[in-house]
């Protein structure tokens, strides 16, 4: 097919640090391919890369030969390099994961041994050993993971964007896509733009399904969005580094968990309760439309019935800084209610399949001339450099299928 109409070869929505890993790894791979980046914000990175805690994850917690593990084990060290390359403020200091009760123990040893299958160097930690790390960190066992960072993701964003030579439209909200198997791909945004180009990727997170049906192709899955409230720590000194507890494996979410950020101040949270939009950071943003699309999917309704009893602890932390401060103090004893200072909320944008299963990985599916990033869950943003280069891969393979 000529390239004659066509504003790019492809056209990738979403501006967060995914679609522009994407846009990054298609210029390296295939250079002069045309590459264009539509995000309906006025910049890059401004809702799940840029309202997280910064966290450069090592992969200890992920299944072997996931792709989680896989790309964290892997984007970690290319996080770490691409930032010194740039330039972008970053550490790798390490991390304490803590045991507080004896049923947590058989967990933390299984961390153990599926760290040391995805190759991360773990050190297990009895109760006097944990001060060596975390002089106000109570626990009865640890392990210490040392190739967990942190760094700036939004200062990752936007060099990806400058070095990807992408043609940047951004305040651009799409409204409609007309594909073609033999014309390929039309996008119109809100303001009447149209851009026209040979594939299409859906990096939009948040929106990712509903851009999915906006190309005519069923995802098979709804984004259910949860909101992860943070609170700053107002005696930061408390705290060296990273602090994180066992993670219940039955909920994908890691739990309550203490970060020292590049900035010196210190994260205390998520928790994960679900928003009332798919951008509620808090809860006074509701959008009826928003609600009505999880009501309607029944998968929320199974998530709800299996998950309740998990979910109305996150409720009651949300609404009681005591309660959220009882959870942290499992951890940090010496943390008050007074410590706790409000700070930024963000959104994750879980993927639920039509039973009610939360999914667990990524997943990318494809479509004529499309592919589609449907779940990019936490690690993504330590994982994104290789991410790019998968969902690049596949999309250039949809150019040559056309």
């Amino acid at each position: 097919m000529e390239r004659v109409g066509y504003d790019c070869d492809v056209l990738v929505i979403g501006g967060g640090i995914v679609g522009l890993s994407t846009a990054y790894a298609l210029t390296r791979a295939a250079p002069g391919t045309r590459v264009a980046v539509l995000e309906k914000e006025p910049g890059p990175a401004r809702h799940q890369t840029g309202r997280n805690s910064g966290v450069i994850h090592s992969g200890v917690y992920y299944r072997p030969g996931s792709l989680k593990a896989r790309y964290a084990v892997k984007g970690a060290a290319e996080m770490v390099k691409f930032c010194a390359e740039y330039d972008i403020p970053h550490a790798v200091t390490g991390k304490l994961i803590v045991a507080t009760d004896r049923a947590e123990l058989p967990r933390l040893h299984a961390l153990v041994q599926r760290g040391r299958e995805n190759g991360i160097p773990v050190r297990e930690l009895g109760r006097s050993q944990i001060a060596e790390y975390e002089p106000e960190v109570r626990g009865l066992a640890a392990i210490h993971v040392g190739t967990t960072g942190i760094c700036d993701y939004t200062a990752v964003a936007r060099r990806l964007a400058e070095a990807s030579g992408a043609e940047l439209y951004y305040g651009a909200d799409v409204v409609r896509i007309d594909r073609r198997p033999t014309r390929g791909v039309a996008v119109l945004t809100a303001d009447g733009t149209v851009v026209r180009g040979r594939a299409l990727v859906n990096c939009a997170g948040l929106h990712c399904d509903r851009i999915a049906r906006l190309t005519g192709d069923e995802p098979g899955m709804r984004i259910i969005p949860f909101r992860g409230e943070y609170y700053e720590l107002a005696r930061p000194e408390l705290v060296r580094g990273l602090v994180y507890p066992v993670p219940d494996p039955a909920f994908p979410f890691l739990g309550v968990h203490l970060t020292r950020g590049i900035d010196g101040g210190v994260h205390v949270g998520p928790n994960a309760v679900p928003a009332l939009a798919r951008e509620g950071y808090g809860w006074g943003t509701v959008r009826p439309g928003d609600v009505a699309g999880t009501l309607a999917w029944p998968g929320a309704w199974r998530m709800a019935r299996e998950h309740w009893r998990y979910g109305g602890g996150e409720l009651w932390r949300s609404v009681s800084k005591g309660a959220f401060a009882r959870a942290v103090r499992k951890l940090l004893p010496a943390v008050e209610s007074g410590d706790l200072v409000a700070a930024d909320a963000g959104v994750r944008a879980q993927a639920v399949l039509r039973d009610g299963s939360l999914v667990d990985d990524f997943l990318l599916r494809e479509g004529v001339r499309a592919v589609h990033v449907l779940n990019a869950p936490s690690p993504a943003a330590t994982a994104s450099l290789p991410i790019g280069r998968e969902v690049a891969r596949r999309a250039l393979r949809a150019l040559d299928a056309g």
